[in-house]
């Protein structure tokens, strides 16, 4: 994205805030989680938008807490939220270290990801209940509704495990809707018990 420099006399002559070009991230709306069972990203509910008018969306993920020991789950549907089991294959690999300096990890997790799957798809594992635990990520998608190619997303998840002594835990996680039909919800969940607190910031990105 270029950069735009203004002097005094540009910013005088504005006449309205129009003219002045926005940047290329525009929020869209913002869940924020109270004992949720679900979270659920819906277009054309409750102000969201999820279609052509961003060729990526960005999910931004800010202290979620969770109620139960439990893995962070996302899938999508292709009927309006009726239905989230689309179609998933994916790639999930991460890296640890202990608090206490014992032990660290890179690794493929061969059990979290997907071939032609449908269930719901994780984002990170472990996640702990303890007060200061929580967890803080990022997951984008690309042309959610293009009716020619498969939806590719990628996310990044930082977050607190629930072992003793705790892990400083990094997934990773990659893959794509394996459907030509529009993506029009996103829902998210834990495997077990609620979406404590957090919240779910979702962004479009304009065109470079």
């Amino acid at each position: 994205m270029a950069l735009v420099k203004y002097n005094n006399n540009s910013i005088s002559a504005v006449t309205s805030a129009s003219s002045i070009p926005s940047g290329a991230l525009t929020h869209i709306k913002t869940l924020t989680a109270s004992s949720s069972a679900t979270l659920s990203f819906v277009h054309g509910t409750d102000g969201v938008v999820l279609d052509s008018t961003y060729p990526i969306y960005k999910f931004e993920f800010i202290n979620i807490h969770h109620s139960a020991q439990s893995n962070f789950l996302f899938q999508g549907s292709i009927d309006g939220g009726s239905n989230y089991n689309t179609t998933i294959t994916s790639t999930v690999f991460s890296a640890y270290h202990r608090e206490n300096d014992s032990g660290t990890s890179l690794a493929y997790q061969t059990g979290d990801d997907q071939a032609q799957g449908t269930a719901f798809q994780l984002l990170y594992g472990s996640g702990g209940t303890q007060n200061d635990s929580g967890g803080a990520g990022e997951l984008q998608i690309f042309n959610p509704s293009s009716n020619t190619f498969v939806k590719h997303f990628i996310a990044k998840f930082q977050f607190m495990s629930y072992h003793d002594p705790a892990y400083s835990f990094n997934y990773y996680v990659a893959g794509y809707f394996n459907n030509t039909n529009d993506i029009d919800a996103i829902q998210f969940k834990m495997s077990s018990g609620n979406i404590d607190s957090g919240s779910i910031k979702l962004y479009g990105i304009k065109d470079s």
